[in-house]
């Protein structure tokens, strides 16, 4: 079996993951990298684009591990697309969504190779997507080698916990055996269950390290941060004060949504509007449309029944009033520019009597991590657009992670029994915890970590 890693960066970016086993070659995921523009932000598709392609394999909607999904099918145009059925009802709306946003910085930001793709490129791709349900085994060889007598190795969707759709996936073939962990939760959140990774085994793990360089504080319980997190804005609501949630809008936007929901049933939250995005409202009504399908709890929770949701419209957040209590739980997550939560942040960060409320990871290069990583008080560079700002808002951090934590994931190392762990989706002081945790705890297991366009044989 031979692994190339075609994420053109060494850190968390765009993910894919090329795979040749026994005669029949699949592409594990197909990303774009959230921190590059154009063409560099793509998967490096041109160390393979000679190869004959039998199939596509999606490990969940979030950008990095889809968003280059049509620039793929260019490269092979005969491989078909798997992916759970969840993910299956969102694909096609998250790459219609890249399309708009790559337009946007198209005209905005003179970014000349965008779109990297068009609407009716994903519509003219869509007719090759499949779904399949969790823990159903099926084979993905192209139709011409099974003809020829050849074994088709089978490809089996574990549910990950991570967002709607999310899946581990497991490749057996006749000889050997891979699992690919996707980004993987192993602890139940506020919608969302833990993963469905029990009893796995696999010769060979391809394994996310996103949570390698974050050790948990002694006493630390998600029960306690979603009480300090309630508290939080409790506080600011009785003090008539607004509170901006910024979410990505599949998956954290459904999980905060979620927890407001039960406050307010259980009296703790009053009957207010919750102000969101439209790409947040969209998804919310799949996680909606789609709850008996889902392993979660409280199946009956319906979010637009349980909450007055308003969707802001365009310019809206620059011009409504900020008083008597609201809240805003708005994409993006790292309130990227352009965005409604960057120009609401702007608005907020130099008014003492605004808070915002961080549940998420936000890149220390953006404006979020920027504004995180600033002192009460002082003045920073929130972004270009933005400009300089003087942080004086009340700032929370809750560790509300869909992420696995460290421990879990070298836990499930001792699990899955591999004879090779690949190391991915990390930032390098991630990756190298994890190899060195590994090597100590279970010297028999190798541990690689390839490089850009790394071709390794296992």
């Amino acid at each position: 079996m031979r692994i190339t890693n075609l994420n053109p960066d060494t850190a968390i970016g765009a993910s894919a993951w090329f795979v040749e086993m026994e005669g029949h070659r699949l592409l594990m995921d197909a990303g774009i990298h959230p921190k590059r523009e154009g063409r560099q932000s793509l998967p490096l598709f041109d160390l393979v684009r000679d190869q004959e392609l039998d199939a596509i394999a999606i490990s969940h909607c979030h950008h990095d591990h889809v968003g280059s999904l049509p620039v793929a099918l260019r490269h092979f145009p005969q491989a078909h697309v798997l992916m759970s059925e969840l993910s299956y009802f969102l694909v096609e709306r998250v790459l219609h969504n890249s399309v708009n946003v790559m337009t946007r910085q198209r005209d905005e930001l003179g970014i000349r190779e965008y779109p990297l793709f068009s609407h009716d490129e994903v519509d003219d791709i869509a007719p090759r997507f499949q779904g399949f349900r969790y823990n159903r085994e099926i084979d993905w060889a192209a139709f011409s080698k099974t003809r020829a007598g050849l074994l088709s190795p089978t490809l089996e969707f574990y549910d990950a916990g991570h967002a709607l759709g999310s899946a581990g996936l497991m490749v057996r073939g006749q000889r050997e055996t891979i699992f690919y962990t996707g980004d993987v939760c192993f602890h139940d959140q506020t919608i969302l269950k833990a993963a469905r990774f029990g009893g796995i085994k696999a010769g060979v793990l391809l394994m996310e390290t996103t949570r390698g360089n974050r050790s948990l504080p002694p006493g630390f319980s998600r029960a306690s941060e979603v009480e300090r997190l309630t508290q939080s804005i409790q506080t600011v609501l009785a003090r008539k004060g607004s509170i901006l949630i910024p979410t990505f809008a599949l998956g954290r936007t459904q999980e905060i949504l979620a927890l407001l929901a039960l406050l307010r049933a259980q009296g703790k939250l009053p009957a207010q509007p919750i102000y969101i995005g439209g790409l947040g409202r969209v998804f919310t009504e799949i996680y909606d449309l789609e709850s008996h399908r889902t392993h979660r709890q409280y199946p009956d929770l319906q979010l637009h029944e349980a909450l007055n949701l308003v969707v802001l419209e365009q310019g809206q957040a620059e011009k409504m009033k900020l008083t008597g209590g609201r809240v805003f739980v708005i994409t993006a997550g790292m309130m990227s520019e352009n965005t409604a939560a960057h120009n609401l942040a702007l608005r907020m960060i130099g008014d003492e009597s605004q808070s915002i409320f961080f549940v998420g990871y936000a890149d220390p290069d953006t404006p979020g991590g920027r504004l995180r990583a600033a002192k009460h008080g002082e003045k920073f560079l929130f972004s270009p657009s933005g400009g300089e700002v003087t942080k004086l808002c009340q700032m929370g951090d809750f560790d509300l992670t869909a992420h696995a934590n460290r421990e879990e994931m070298l836990d499930f190392v001792g699990q899955v029994e591999p004879r090779v762990v690949l190391l991915t989706h990390g930032e390098d002081d991630s990756r190298i915890w994890f190899e060195e945790q590994i090597r100590g705890r279970y010297p028999q297991v190798k541990v690689l970590q390839p490089k850009p366009g790394e071709t390794v044989e296992v």
